[in-house]
């Protein structure tokens, strides 16, 4: 059942077994984890099915350094189905050395292996509609592959790992139907601003909810769970000091800290010697047309040896703000940029200025690209705009052979790079958010040596050549700040309160029936894309909640 919070009387208390707050992927795949349960699932949502502007402001915040970080309410969306709603579909898993401890990898280490995410990738990645679980080239098909790169040594990097990509699902209207189940209550508009806990702080009462509206209500339930995403987890635990006076979870000042997105950029140029049609940088459709994409990634002892994190990289266009290119389809899309939406502009555009010569350029190129400008269009509106499972994103054969590098790295968890409470406060009375997101050392040198190894086996191939500055690489791979809007480790899970919010299962510390999901409590951040894991330690952590006992409570 789907209802409305604005329509319920002020003051009403309602009754549930379980009370998730927030329907995005962590929220949607725990409710229809338990959807089987016989328990009752009371699912607050604080938007509505569509995206309200009033809604969606609750987000702003403050940001320390605008240059690295892009504005709080960005990348999130306030509504049904959460960001769901907007991602780009990409899925990809967590690799086994992930969950490790490194000792080249500060504060490294999850509380539980690789084994317990990997039995519920299957079923996650089924619900996030990518196809079969298999993320090796080798064997996601039964047809041979044209290679990507003929003739390359794959002494540090292999070829074999793909990606797979979601239609992208809408978890809201994909999951709307099957949500409907008799034992589930959505509730709409339902926004959470306190956490009301017993006098001795171990366990969660109730909670109270307000609507912009004006009317408030509360809800009394066994167990609790917060799947708000890794930012506005961090807003609500915190805010709520009447009990604990740092907030909840956060006796050794833990929540909000080691707050990692992902270090990626574009860089260089690589110059094909072998012809450029036998290059591959497109995607291959699975047997089951999943749309996938093969990379260069980072072995895992090539890691080990060099301590260095996780590192992917994809065959790129040249950068599209430098007409010299000579592509009209590149230069059709610059000219186009203020009608692209601000998430998927920013991994296309660079912010390097660009003189009124250069417009004249690539005016040139849009006039003597018109063929391919009419054919790739079609090509967009067939497959993206108006196909059910959308052509991922935009990908140009070089007919040349030049490209440049798309990389994704994993960045290193540092408790200086954190989230935090500002002081002025949004309509609800909640304090705003403020972001201090910060890389280290580390992870720079994560992406030159990658590169670095990456040009020696290019040359070693006799493939071809990877040039770029070595010493412009920090700037470039913060180019795009905090990337992709991936709000990891925030809450992170761990064997102590010392250094995590959270224990292995996802409870928060010393809270006996608060939970917590969603990419907030990963350790680390891999080089993956996070809502595949999301799913799959959301799915876990519904198992884990129906072995409970709840019989002495």
């Amino acid at each position: 059942m789907i209802s409305d919070a604005r329509t319920l009387p002020d003051a009403t208390v309602l009754q549930a077994d379980f009370c998730i707050v927030g329907a995005g992927a962590a929220g949607i795949s725990l409710a229809l984890g338990l959807s089987q349960s016989g328990y009752k699932v009371l699912l607050l949502e604080s938007g509505g099915e569509k995206e309200e502007a009033a809604t969606q402001a609750l987000y702003e915040g403050h940001v320390v350094n605008p240059a690295l970080h892009s504005p709080t309410e960005s990348y999130r969306q306030r509504r049904f189905g959460g960001t769901t709603t907007i991602w780009g579909g990409r899925c990809v898993p967590y690799d086994p050395l992930d969950f490790e401890a490194r000792s080249y990898v500060p504060h490294s280490g999850w509380p539980i292996g690789y084994d317990e995410i990997a039995r519920y990738y299957p079923q996650a990645n089924r619900l996030c509609e990518a196809g079969v679980f298999d993320y090796r080239s080798e064997t996601a098909f039964t047809r041979p592959l044209k290679p990507m790169i003929p003739g390359f040594d794959q002494r540090h990097f292999t070829m074999d790992t793909m990606e797979r990509f979601s239609c992208p699902t809408d978890f809201h209207i994909r999951y709307h139907d099957k949500l409907s189940a008799p034992n589930i209550q959505i509730l709409l508009h339902a926004n959470l601003t306190r956490i009301a806990l017993s006098p001795d702080g171990n366990r969660v009462t109730e909670l109270e909810a307000k609507t912009l509206s004006g009317n408030g209500f509360s809800v009394r339930a066994t167990c609790f769970v917060l799947c708000a995403g890794g930012l506005e987890t961090v807003r609500l635990l915190l805010a709520n000091r009447d009990v604990h006076a740092q907030g909840i979870g956060n006796q050794h000042d833990v929540v909000g800290r080691y707050y990692m997105c992902h270090i990626a950029g574009t860089m260089g140029g690589i110059h094909f010697s072998i012809p450029p049609a036998s290059v591959w940088n497109g995607y291959d459709i699975s047997d089951e047309g999943i749309y996938c994409r093969r990379r260069l990634a980072l072995r895992p002892e090539v890691q080990k040896r060099e301590q260095l994190g996780s590192f992917v990289a994809r065959l790129h266009h040249p950068r599209i703000t430098d007409p010299s290119h000579g592509n009209g389809i590149l230069s059709a899309l610059y000219c186009a940029k203020p009608f692209i939406s601000y998430e998927y502009a920013k991994r296309l555009f660079e912010e390097d200025p660009v003189s009124w010569r250069d417009w004249c350029h690539h005016l040139k190129n849009v006039a003597l690209g018109a063929p391919d400008i009419m054919g790739f269009a079609w090509h967009m509106l067939r497959d993206r705009k108006l196909a059910a499972r959308k052509f991922p994103s935009v990908v140009i054969k070089s007919r040349t052979g030049l490209y440049s590098l798309d990389f994704h790295a994993e960045q290193t968890p540092d408790p200086m790079s954190r989230v935090g409470l500002a002081h002025d406060r949004d309509p609800l009375g909640m304090q705003k958010i403020e972001i201090d997101w910060r890389y280290v050392s580390q992870d720079v040198h994560t992406v030159k040596r990658s590169l670095a190894l990456l040009q020696q086996d290019m040359a070693d191939s006799g493939v071809g050549s990877f040039d770029y500055d070595p010493h412009n690489v920090e700037k470039e791979m913060t180019r795009y700040g905090a990337y992709g809007g991936h709000h990891i480790g925030t809450v992170r899970m761990g064997h102590s309160p010392r250094t995590s919010v959270t224990n292995s299962d996802c409870r928060v510390h010393g809270v006996a029936n608060l939970y917590l999901a969603g990419s907030g409590v990963f350790p680390t951040s891999s080089q993956a894309n996070p809502t595949l894991t999301i799913v799959a330690l959301s799915l876990r952590l519904a198992d884990h909640l129906q072995s409970l006992d709840f019989s002495g409570t």
